[in-house]
């Protein structure tokens, strides 16, 4: 598949460069509001060079090429110790879990005390493990999420409509104008302490629909000790984001 600049020329929709003697994909898309060839790489770890419409495929090269140092810097941030496959380690809750595939197709997920530290145990066979681990995942932050927002809720006294998961690549969570609350499941890999934060964060936005000192106001008088989830957030949350 090629995209198309100006005058029809053909731009390839990927493409690859060599990062520590690997190979790396690179998603291309031509923007027509860019005014500049421009490098970036989603919390997934995602790299997207973004060309001009009027862009030529040469200089596009030739600018990656000249960001290969960067792409390498923040690929490395982005990267996480977690993978999900047998053998494999994911936290819960903050705490680092070896994944074990059985091969019954019938069963929960359970969490166990191993031999080298807590397992989580996840039914039908390799192939559906991202599946069943991840489901479960969703269903144990939904409950913890309940549990926080309403808590919350009472001490600043509102309603919430509803609670969502989602699959968000780039936040943690959001609060409609209808007062439902949308979250990343991700949130039940991190601390409690992280958690609440953001339920914390997303109950206040039914008070104050904004980021103003009166919004914070409001997060501190839900949770005084907020700061400490919103500074792990930053310091760590990339590396869940990109699970």
């Amino acid at each position: 598949m090629v995209l198309k600049g100006l005058l029809g020329r053909s731009i390839p929709s990927s493409t690859q460069i060599m990062i520590d003697a690997h190979p790396v994909t690179v998603s291309v898309r031509v923007n027509a509001r860019a005014r500049a060839y421009r490098l970036s790489v989603s919390p997934r770890g995602e790299p997207v060079l973004t060309v001009p419409r009027a862009g030529r495929w040469g200089e596009a090269q030739a600018f990656l090429e000249r960001n290969r140092g960067w792409l390498a810097n923040r690929l490395a941030k982005c990267a996480t110790p977690y993978a999900i496959l047998p053998g494999g380690s994911v936290p819960l809750r903050g705490t680092p879990h070896r994944l074990v595939s059985l091969a019954a197709l019938r069963g929960l997920v359970e969490v166990v005390d191993g031999a080298a530290g807590p397992e989580l145990h996840v039914p039908g066979g390799a192939d559906h493990m991202r599946r069943r681990l991840v489901d479960w995942l969703k269903s144990e932050a939904r409950g913890d999420l309940e549990a926080a927002c309403a808590r919350y809720a009472a001490t600043l006294g509102v309603a919430v409509a509803g609670i969502t998961m989602r699959d968000q690549s780039t936040r943690w969570g959001s609060c409609s104008s209808a007062h439902t609350l949308n979250f990343n499941w991700r949130l039940i890999l991190a601390p409690d302490f992280v958690l609440d934060y953001v339920a914390a964060h997303e109950v206040a936005h039914i008070v104050e629909m904004n980021h103003s000192p009166a919004f914070w106001r409001t997060v501190a008088r839900a949770l005084p000790d907020y700061a400490r989830g919103q500074a792990w957030l930053k310091a760590k949350g990339s590396a869940l984001m990109a699970l």
